[in-house]
């Protein structure tokens, strides 16, 4: 009988299954993208369970590209991903570089290489993740430098993908558009992971989680406040999914604390307690703009 080994056993043994299971307990909703992560994970045992038994193979390729509206979790899951793979043995360190254009792409002769280089050299061992990759790619500009820093990536990508996994991240067409213009990069990307915008009912459980850890609670008008508030700001321009939800809770609090020093003297519960009229003072129901808001919704 030949040798066998458990792979749940295996799994177990990496520590891989609680980060999914915290991963589960730490975004709402994205169905999709959870399971996708633990396709990956579930490549990463199997690989580990090849290298065990000796089974000859080359190691997948795991780079990666995340596309979706800003606000819907890839960051995180960008970090989960850099500790998932390093606790199964694909990258050395397990650490998260998250960079941008201007962090690759120098402005003058000579200065992109070395800055790509450095950006390189601190991501070794980890996860690369380049949020707005696409302006990396500028062909109206004939004189910028962003190829260069393309060139140079799709090389490492390619000879030293056992110990770094690079993963690209933005707006989907966008990104769709960046892959067409530089095809060799694009065939260096295996998975490409879709994040959906969340539903009301999902940013309504976010908000219950934020406001829990700032020590407050929703009364249940601010409650329903919210989700009349949400499902007017998807509908506008730049909403940016938990971002935007998180920037419209910072905004209720100061309406709360103006609200609570005019009344004077207050008491614990009135402490914790956003009440519906901080919600709905937003310019985004058609009240007067707050002077305080005058760049925010």
């Amino acid at each position: 009988m030949s040798e066998s080994i458990d792979l749940k056993a295996l799994l177990a043994e990496s520590g891989v299954g609680e980060v999914l299971d915290e991963l589960d307990r730490e975004l709402v909703g994205l169905v999709p993208v959870k399971t996708r992560i633990r396709e990956i994970a579930s490549l990463l045992v199997v690989d580990k369970a090849r290298a065990a038994l000796g089974v000859e193979g080359a190691k997948p390729s795991l780079h990666m590209c995340f596309t979706g509206n800003p606000g819907t979790g890839k960051t995180t899951v960008a970090m989960r991903m850099a500790t998932i793979l390093h606790r199964l043995g694909h990258v050395r360190k397990g650490h998260l570089v998250a960079v941008t254009r201007d962090d690759l792409v120098g402005q003058y002769i000579g200065h992109t290489a070395p800055k790509t280089k450095d950006v390189l050299k601190r991501a070794m061992g980890g996860v690369l993740f380049i949020d707005e990759a696409y302006y990396l790619y500028r062909p109206e500009n004939e004189r910028d430098y962003g190829q260069e820093a393309i060139e140079i990536l799709m090389q490492v990508m390619e000879n030293q993908r056992e110990d770094l996994v690079v993963i690209f991240a933005g707006y989907k067409s966008r990104m769709d558009t960046f892959f067409q213009s530089n095809p060799g990069l694009g065939s260096r990307v295996a998975h490409h992971i879709d994040f959906p915008d969340y539903s009301v009912e999902e940013l309504q459980q976010i908000a219950g989680r934020m406001v829990t850890g700032l020590g407050l609670r929703l009364s249940g008008g601010a409650h329903e406040a919210l989700g009349d508030y949400l499902r007017l700001r998807r509908e506008q321009p730049n909403f940016a999914n938990a971002r935007s939800l998180r920037n419209a809770l910072d905004r209720a609090r100061l309406r709360q604390a103006r609200r609570l020093l005019e009344a004077g003297r207050v008491d614990a519960d009135m402490l914790m307690t956003i009440e519906a009229g901080d919600i709905r003072a937003s310019r985004v129901f058609g009240a007067a703009r707050d002077p305080a808001e005058e760049a925010a919704c």
